[in-house]
């Protein structure tokens, strides 16, 4: 089993950059606009020859309610009539896309994300899910990884028992915050008891899986009420939790603009919110699986990472790795292969295009070979917190310290000081280094330099 973490405040204020969280190497910042739809078809017919089974994700964009904090693609908006056009939209896309591939590759994983995909209505959902069992060969033995994104306020038992009967075993809920002063300053009222509804409702159903998310750092937030936050969350016994650090960029999004800054918790405070979840975490049995994640000893993650199985991509920590990617709707990102691609990020536009018979991807990148190069070792970091030079050297015909020698003064700084170890034969990051394994990773990111590190998040 894998040490537990250790917090080192020192190290913290170190290594506390603004980074990548390397759901993908290279990262979204560097796609283009030189890839398009070509080079997707082209990467679909390379999956249907290789039978490489599927991960599929559904973009869903639209929410009844703005959630201040929220960097999400999306559409506010009450009419739920808006959803009618898309979801036309959206079937043709699905039909453009599955033609390439063969009806045989198996869809291992599937992903409804957003925006709230429970704001379609029970017969829309029931549309849709009808059309990618007809365009894709979906599992019907209840053996995939088939998650869907639920906002409590949009859910009840009827929703729940219609997602079950749909496919669906996976749920992912947001609660980011429980105390009422945090919830009315990011414009999110929600109960314990419209979560726990949701959460019981999902367990009588027979769910294999259930997520929380939380947010520290978000306006009126104290380490105290966020403790008290978090116990609760504990008492609910999710399978897995994701806690994730609250980037105030109002310049990039301008729901943000509504959070008055003066209410923020202090950097320090911060910093005392997340060492307190995680002993909290730590100490109800969770284990710590990296950036952001928890999971219980027994869930798929955690079982993955001990095994050194655990991959990650734009779905986050994944079993289902070695599946290509194709994301479906607006903004949507595929990964196929080596190309990455994404769907226009503009409704109007992404419904146009397709309106002309046409797929909307818009931008994306095609990996060389020190890309995926640098994405093993990032991949080995981020999931294993453990690198072993011979298994990248026999993988990549290389010589690793030859490779990467203008690199060894920095990692050896960090070995200095406790983050990694450091031998001829592979780098180990330590207890201290786990929270901070993305300024690990870093090192080995070739564009950063080029890139505006305001365009990201703080590791910590």
């Amino acid at each position: 089993m894998l040490d537990a973490i250790r917090w080192d405040t020192d190290l913290i204020r170190r290594y506390d950059l603004a980074g990548p969280r390397y759901t993908s190497y290279p990262t979204a910042v560097q796609f283009n606009s030189q890839v398009g739809t070509f080079d997707l078809f082209h990467a679909l017919r390379d999956s249907r020859k290789a039978q490489r089974p599927l991960s599929l994700y559904v973009h869903v964009p639209f929410c009844a309610n703005i959630c201040y904090y929220c960097a999400c693609n999306k559409v506010i908006t009450k009419d739920r009539g808006r959803a009618l056009p898309y979801l036309q939209r959206l079937e043709q896309e699905i039909q453009l896309i599955a033609c390439h591939l063969d009806p045989a590759q198996k869809v291992e994983q599937l992903h409804f994300g957003g925006g709230t995909p429970t704001f379609l209505s029970h017969d829309e959902l029931r549309q849709l899910m009808a059309h990618l069992r007809k365009h894709f060969n979906l599992l019907d033995d209840d053996s995939g990884d088939y998650g869907i994104e639920i906002d409590p306020r949009e859910a009840d038992w009827s929703t729940m028992g219609l997602l079950r009967e749909l496919g669906f075993n996976r749920v992912s809920i947001g609660l980011q915050d429980l105390d009422p002063a945090v919830q009315r300053a990011v414009n999110r009222l929600q109960s314990l008891e419209e979560t726990r509804a949701v959460i019981d409702a999902a367990r009588t159903l027979q769910f294999r899986s259930i997520n929380i998310d939380l947010i520290y750092g978000l306006p009126k937030q104290t380490p105290e009420n966020f403790a008290r936050t978090v116990e609760e969350v504990i008492s609910l016994q999710p399978d897995r939790l994701s806690v994730f650090n609250y980037a105030h960029l109002p310049e990039r999004f301008m729901p943000q603009r509504r959070i008055n800054s003066q209410d923020l918790p202090s950097p320090a405070q911060k910093l005392e919110m997340l060492q307190r979840t995680i002993e909290q975490l730590t100490a109800a049995g969770y284990r710590y699986i990296g950036m952001d994640h928890f999971a219980l000893p027994d869930d798929e993650l955690a079982i993955a990472q001990e095994e050194q199985t655990l991959q990650r991509n734009f779905q986050g920590y994944t079993t289902h790795g070695h599946c290509d990617l194709v994301g479906l709707g607006v903004s949507a990102i595929s990964q196929i292969g080596d190309l990455y691609c994404q769907n226009s990020s503009d409704l109007n536009e992404y419904q146009n295009t397709l309106a002309s018979a046409q797929l909307a991807t818009s931008r994306g990148l095609v990996c060389n070979a020190d890309d995926r190069l640098r994405r093993e070792v990032i991949q080995q970091l981020i999931c294993n917190f453990s690198l072993d030079f011979a298994e990248i050297e026999q993988q990549f015909n290389i010589d690793f310290q030859g490779y990467f020698g203008a690199l060894w003064p920095q990692l050896q700084e960090m070995a200095k000081d406790g983050l990694i170890t450091l031998d001829r034969e592979r780098i180990e990051v330590l207890p201290a280094g786990r929270l901070l394994v993305r300024s690990v990773c870093m090192v080995f990111d070739a564009y950063l330099e080029q890139q505006n590190r305001q365009r990201f998040s703080r590791v910590i």
